[in-house]
């Protein structure tokens, strides 16, 4: 049981990795650059399932691993993905990092996925091809175990970013839902959002994008642009956005 314990925990919440409170960061700055983040907060699923485990098992050396570390993205990427990715694919995965914050016994269980976009091309770039790269690793090639930790699977992470469509300049952030991806996308999740739910577990969703210039014009209703017309957030949650996709589409001029 000791040795079987963790590996089998941490494909319960690999398969509850679509609910999880998700922020996604956009920090545009004046030189035309933007740094880009995924917040996965995978905590509230944690705090569930540990309610599951017996005594026993929280008693074990394998529940007491703490891990807080970073990762270069391109580093944890199998050989089998890497001899199929392009130049401009191993460049991207280079400028990305890997942030793993994990406490079992505290319920805790955060990972972030960064990017530093060199300009508007570079970042429509990366939206467009970092969710096709960890696919194409597939699950079992992308996972990879460290010699102290266990493995950690950033296609199960990020793969639901991959039913956008963007536009982006330099003056304009444009992002609409995909509905025939995004219905793929439910199709294979759909045991996964029905366990949730029997659990209880809500699926939060914010996006904030701070603008180092004003906001000239924003055509969603439900975001909110903030006085100084410098930073958008949306907030809304997957039973929102399955009820009405649309409620995710974003044109941003500024």
């Amino acid at each position: 049981m000791k040795k079987t314990f963790l590996p089998v925990v941490l494909l319960l919440l690999f398969c509850l990795s679509s609910c999880m409170d998700i922020v996604e960061r956009y920090n545009f700055k004046a030189d035309g650059s933007c740094n880009v983040v995924y917040d996965f907060d995978m905590s509230k699923a944690v705090s569930v399932l540990m309610n599951l485990m017996t005594d026993s098992v929280r008693s074990t050396p394998e529940f007491s691993m703490v891990k807080d570390t970073s990762l270069n993205f391109y580093g944890i990427l199998p050989d089998s993905t890497l001899s199929k990715m392009s130049v401009d694919e191993v460049t991207m995965a280079q400028s990305s990092n890997l942030n793993i914050n994990m406490n079992l016994q505290k319920s805790l269980m955060k990972v972030s996925l960064s990017h530093q976009a060199k300009n508007a091309a570079d970042l429509q770039y990366y939206l467009e091809h970092i969710a096709h790269i960890t696919i194409s690793g597939g699950i079992s090639a992308i996972a990879k175990s460290t010699k102290n930790g266990p493995a950690f699977d950033p296609q199960q992470l990020i793969s639901g970013e991959d039913y956008y469509t963007y536009e982006i300049t330099p003056h304009k952030f444009y992002r609409i839902i995909d509905i025939s991806k995004f219905q793929a996308f439910l199709k294979k999740t759909q045991a996964t959002f029905a366990m949730a739910k029997a659990m209880l577990i809500e699926t939060p969703y914010k996006l904030v994008l701070n603008f180092a210039k004003p906001v000239k014009k924003i055509n969603n209703r439900k975001a909110v642009l903030s006085a100084d017309r410098r930073r958008v957030t949306l907030q809304t949650n997957m039973d929102e956005i399955i009820k009405d996709p649309a409620s995710v589409n974003l044109k941003i001029d500024f």
